[in-house]
């Protein structure tokens, strides 16, 4: 059970707010009372989970580029958040291949721009910057890999990512060893819950299939990767500020991901949703082998938790079967027009009060 009463009066300010995970994080602070400010640009998808759930409405939310400094400094003097979590990211590896260098602006300038409004706001008291598991350098290994391990994603997108590690790295020595604010990273798996409409996701493929109706195509059905709901590292990133901010012994760097019995195939995950929305829906969608010879993407990776569940007694609370569940739930409650809002509502106390 995570605690989020300590967020109640909280003033926290989220980069990227307006996405899938950021929508999550927001709506779960929302709910916890905290003061939250939100700054990103418009929502990246059509429809958008941020915009139909009306989750601008309980926030003050900015629309904004992270690579515009001036602008996002403002908005760091008006909020004066105490923590400051930073999302906004071009999170795509096949959209980073089109548009390197607007991924590298975003991901590492960004971050750059994030890290000097932290270091001229003396409001903030914790920051967790939220990367990803692909900033590895990947041997394909079957083991974890653990933080300690070198940094080199292969993609613009992933390796991007790795460079934004190490601008935090630097900052934190350069600029905040003397200062009174704690920083961490954290890099999380595969994230999946319902209200995800991005494209080149798996999980948005199967629901947009089953919309229509259609067999869902699956570009790489045995690549392995480390599949989680979405809550799973909302709550975490939160679990590490509240910890930082009360003691910033607790900054560092940290993996958050399933256990390994989560780390499933593409095609096993699919054939998963396949079983569960048949069985809720009457449905009876199915899925079908369609490699698109697209660009490098890893065919194997899996994250070693043992830190965070050292550090902080922590473990995952939904696996993957639960949380297919969750996602067919409220999917089929968006498809059949239903209240998505209350939805999303529900899984977040269920899932805090586990």
């Amino acid at each position: 059970m995570f605690d989020v009463s300590f967020y109640k009066g909280k003033k926290v300010l989220i980069t990227g707010h307006t996405g899938f995970k950021g929508s999550w994080m927001c709506q779960l602070l929302i709910m916890a009372g905290a003061k939250v400010t939100g700054y990103a640009l418009e929502a990246p998808t059509d429809p958008s989970l941020f915009d139909m759930c009306h989750i601008a409405d309980s926030m003050h939310s900015v629309v904004g580029d992270v690579r515009d400094l001036e602008h996002m400094q403002q908005v760091f003097n008006e909020a004066q958040p105490e923590i400051v979590i930073h999302m906004a990211a071009q999170p795509l590896v096949r959209e980073s291949y089109k548009n390197p260098v607007y991924t590298y602006e975003t991901n590492v300038m960004g971050t750059v721009n994030v890290l000097e409004c932290v270091r001229n706001t003396s409001s903030v008291k914790s920051f967790v910057n939220v990367t990803t598991d692909k900033v590895y350098l990947n041997k394909e290994w079957e083991w974890g890999y653990r933080e300690n391990e070198e940094l080199n994603g292969y993609d613009p997108y992933s390796n991007s990512k790795s460079c934004s590690e190490l601008v935090t790295s630097s900052y934190v020595n350069s600029f905040f060893k003397d200062m009174d604010v704690a920083i961490s990273t954290a890099r999380a798996g595969n994230v999946i819950g319902g209200g995800d409409f991005a494209t080149d996701r798996i999980i948005p493929d199967c629901i947009r299939a089953a919309e229509k109706k259609e067999d869902i195509i699956v570009r790489n059905p045995f690549s392995t990767r480390p599949y989680e709901h979405v809550l799973e590292p909302v709550v975490a990133y939160l679990m590490i500020a509240k910890a930082q901010y009360e003691d910033k012994t607790f900054a560092g760097n940290y993996n958050v991901g399933p256990d390994d019995t989560d780390c499933w195939t593409t095609g096993n995950l699919v054939t998963l949703f396949c079983d569960k929305w048949n069985a809720q829906t009457g449905d009876s969608i199915k899925w079908i082998n369609q490699y698109d010879g697209g660009p490098h993407e890893a065919n194997f990776l899996k994250l070693d938790c043992s830190k965070l569940k050292k550090t902080f007694g922590w473990s995952p609370r939904w696996n993957v079967e639960t949380t297919m569940e969750k996602i067919v739930e409220w999917s089929h409650i968006y498809l059949q027009g239903g209240d998505v809002t209350e939805c999303m509502k529900k899984q977040i106390e269920e899932f805090v009060s586990e």
